[in-house]
């Protein structure tokens, strides 16, 4: 995973600023992962709690890889995201835990952040993985309009929790960006 070692300080487009996620992100973030809304559909439906977002923002922060999503446009943290290496396939690059506040959903947001994230991996690898738990629609539909096609779905281990992903894989050549 030596990528992970080589996370730029900062990936700019046109609306987004993501940088390496800090300890000084925890308020603002948790700030906005507290609706509700965001999280449902999603395998972790209480993420809006404080207690179960210490727990996701601990894990993001202690394994590396993680971003904030900023708008360029006054600095309002509006999400995360993260590179980790996919536990089928050691030494690849995938690309997961990520949520934005619902006012950025289904549009040029998310595209930006995906392309943004897809492009510096695509630098360094031919192909990238996304795990999703088998009941997030919301996510399955949004990686699908990527290019990413579903390969199988396994009992894998992550975040320290056991359980069923769908495993896509999306190829350089096929990233609708």
């Amino acid at each position: 995973m030596t990528w992970a070692r080589e996370l730029p300080a900062r990936m700019l487009g046109a609306t987004l600023d993501l940088r390496p996620l800090v300890e000084a992100d925890r308020e603002p973030l948790f700030q906005a992962a507290s609706d509700p809304g965001i999280w449902a559909g999603h395998p972790t439906s209480n993420r809006h709690e404080r207690a179960a977002f210490t727990t996701y923002f601990d894990h993001l922060l202690t394994s590396g890889g993680s971003v904030t999503v900023r708008r360029r446009d006054g600095g309002q943290v509006i999400g995360c995201s993260r590179f980790y290496e996919p536990p089928e396939t050691p030494g690849g690059i995938a690309i997961g835990s990520t949520f934005l506040v619902r006012e950025a959903w289904g549009g040029a947001v998310n595209r930006e952040l995906k392309a943004l994230m897809l492009g510096w991996a695509f630098e360094r690898h031919d192909h990238v993985w996304l795990h999703i738990d088998p009941e997030n629609l919301r996510s399955q539909r949004a990686t699908a309009k990527l290019g990413a096609r579903l390969v199988t779905t396994a009992e894998l281990v992550m975040a320290g929790r056991r359980g069923h992903r769908q495993c896509w894989r999306l190829d350089r050549d096929d990233f609708v960006g």
